[in-house]
């Protein structure tokens, strides 16, 4: 646990922190506004980190993320491959299929989120500094990433911080505490 919090603390100081960009993130790039409030602010807080704080990081994604985002329309597809393009691909590594497949076998996560347990794999496996994301339900959950931070402890991997841009956008995080 030591050696994690070294390296994290010497990789913050002398490199850019990295990130794992997930699908979600992609998704509230790209779509249209809709009449939904908590979409509506998610899709403006996504575009201001985007535009105005993402240069501060080593931004990455995977191949699992680009898979998610050609799916659906045509158009919308486009659109959200078009944001990839930018981002250095993670390498497919075995230990991420292990990882996910641990996950889901601990019931951490249901079978049907294996997509969601690949990309915690594979940020763990590749030792990314922050998941950047907006799945609270299988991803950014404070109630299941205890169980996730165990095994990933487990595999003797560090935890990435699994966050929303909201949380990493500097004009919030800057403001003087009271």
């Amino acid at each position: 646990m030591a050696n994690q919090a070294y390296e994290f603390y010497f990789r913050r100081k002398y490199f850019m922190s990295t990130v794992y960009i997930e699908t979600s993130v992609v998704s509230y790039l790209r779509n249209n506004p809709t009449a939904a409030i908590d979409s509506v602010t998610r899709q403006q807080i996504t575009r201001t980190w985007w535009n105005n704080d993402r240069h501060r990081y080593e931004l990455f994604t995977s191949q699992y993320v680009v898979d998610e985002c050609r799916s659906g329309n045509a158009a919308s597809a486009a659109e959200r491959l078009e944001y990839l393009t930018l981002l250095p691909l993670l390498s497919l590594k075995i230990e991420i299929d292990q990882l996910a497949g641990e996950i889901l076998s601990r019931a951490i996560l249901p079978n049907h989120a294996m997509l969601d347990a690949l990309h915690i794999a594979c940020a763990a496996v590749h030792r990314v500094d922050y998941l950047l994301t907006w799945n609270r339900k299988h991803i950014a959950n404070p109630i299941i990433l205890p169980r996730v931070f165990r095994t990933l402890q487990d595999f003797g991997l560090p935890f990435p911080i699994i966050c929303t841009p909201r949380d990493m956008m500097e004009e919030i995080n800057d403001e003087p505490s009271e």
